[in-house]
């Protein structure tokens, strides 16, 4: 349990929440770089670090008073001081995971993905034995986790600045550091918030069916079990998230650079592909029920229930994969609003509920809590796939030529104010001058 609290902590608060917010870079960045706005690159992603850096604040705030929550919500004392030493200890890789994915979407956003894959792989290297060290070798034990963690991750976000800084493929789109991202913060909230309540809400839902799993009877059992096939879940949809990415930035370059037909052809395409993927994922699963379970326990009874509730999350994948995919053309498009809003409504006006009465209700334990789930995905896919089925790609090209404009051509007026101001200034001083000579002409020699 204490492991449990301190990973849906994590998780919510820190990892997908950033990534959320970061998503709305998919936006801006995408589409500028789509219309050949380099430079705006590099000002809107400078904006993100400075929004995400500023939240971090009163995050750290919050993950400091960890303890005292989870006391109030009556967990273990014991449990809680645990918990709440580490989040503390966490404080410092907020900031880095913050900055990293600020990073991450600016060199995704141009298609750059070697150097992100290298500088990953370096710090997963390097964390492996630092986390050894500190956690079995030093003083810190659980708290030596923290530490390496944050380490890696402000390693990790120095890696790739230095990239950025000297890279000369991003020479055009990393000018240094300018005084617009201070421009058109409520602009970029807008949509990040949207962006983050997409990406979160479903895995604050699949989190909360996770506790609500331990008043269930024989909460031990179904705790385990769901816990291991929401794990599962997560490990698979990260497939489903990376075509997400890739799909959400080619339509957001499309729309920027002002072809609608393509961006409908690439989602198209990318929605063949997530079936296949959800459809080959899914039938893994199924093969797999028998054994998965091995990997996690070697308790008979939690691989048993494991190997029922499989076929119920391969299905719950083949509409989640659709679902990932619908979520990141949204973010390419500037959608992310429309997205949060049937996100709300489908998974906590439907599934969640559902999922309460089938658990709980009709005595379907975790299973009903699956199926539950499952039916606010396929809700989503109808309501997705209908809205896309209708969509005005023009319309959307030309918001998008106009977000990328706006603060272009804020920025050219700033300057013609200057250049005016600047004019005015010169033809004020020689009228001054004239008046002079007329008042005391120079004298003859």
């Amino acid at each position: 349990m204490q492991t449990k609290i301190i990973e849906i902590e994590q998780n919510s608060w820190s990892a997908i929440f950033w990534v959320g917010l970061s998503a709305a870079l998919d936006t801006f960045c995408g589409q500028a770089f789509g219309a050949k706005e380099e430079a705006s690159v590099g000002v809107h992603t400078q904006r993100a670090m400075l929004v995400l850096m500023a939240i971090c604040i009163p995050m750290s705030v919050v993950w400091n008073c960890t303890e005292p929550v989870l006391i109030f919500i009556r967990q273990n004392r014991e449990v809680s001081t645990v918990a709440g030493s580490y989040m503390r200890w966490m404080i410092p890789a907020l900031f880095g995971y913050a900055l990293v994915q600020c990073q991450t979407r600016f060199l995704n956003n141009q298609g750059v993905v070697i150097p992100l894959m290298l500088s990953s792989l370096l710090c997963s290297a390097l964390n492996v034995p630092l986390c050894w060290l500190l956690v079995l070798k030093s003083p810190l034990a659980n708290k030596g986790a923290a530490v390496a963690l944050s380490a890696s991750y402000w390693f990790n976000a120095i890696l790739l600045a230095l990239y950025i800084k000297f890279s000369p493929t991003c020479k055009a789109t990393w000018t240094g550091f300018s005084r617009d991202a201070f421009r058109h913060v409520p602009q970029f909230l807008k949509l990040a918030v949207s962006s983050a309540l997409m990406i979160c809400l479903r895995f604050w839902a699949l989190e909360l069916l996770v506790l609500l799993s331990g008043i269930l009877p024989d909460p031990k059992l179904e705790t385990s079990a769901f816990s291991i096939t929401r794990n599962t879940s997560s490990i698979v949809t990260m497939i489903s998230v990376g075509l997400s990415t890739s799909a959400s930035i080619r339509v957001s370059n499309e729309i920027g650079a002002g072809r609608p037909k393509e961006a409908r052809k690439v989602t198209l395409i990318a929605l063949f592909i997530a079936t296949s993927e959800g459809l080959s994922i899914s039938l893994i699963l199924v093969l797999l029920r028998n054994v998965w379970g091995k990997v996690y326990s070697n308790e008979t009874e939690v691989v048993k229930y494991v190997a029922s509730m499989l076929p119920l999350v391969a299905v719950s994948h083949l509409f989640d994969s659709a679902q990932c995919l619908f979520a990141g053309i949204l973010r390419g498009c500037g959608l992310q609003k429309t997205g949060a809003i049937i996100i709300i409504g489908a998974l906590y006006f439907i599934g969640l509920p559902l999922s309460v009465v089938l658990g709980f209700v009709v005595h379907l334990r975790s299973k009903g809590f699956w199926i539950g789930f499952i039916v606010a995905l396929f809700v989503q896919d109808l309501i997705l796939g209908m809205l896309f089925s209708i969509i005005n790609w023009e319309n959307l090209a030309a918001k998008a030529k106009e977000r990328v404009y706006v603060s272009i051509s804020q920025k050219e007026n700033v300057s013609d104010r200057e250049g005016q101001t600047v004019i005015a200034q010169h033809e004020d001083s020689r009228r001054v001058t004239v008046e002079e000579d007329q008042v005391c002409p120079p004298q003859m020699p």
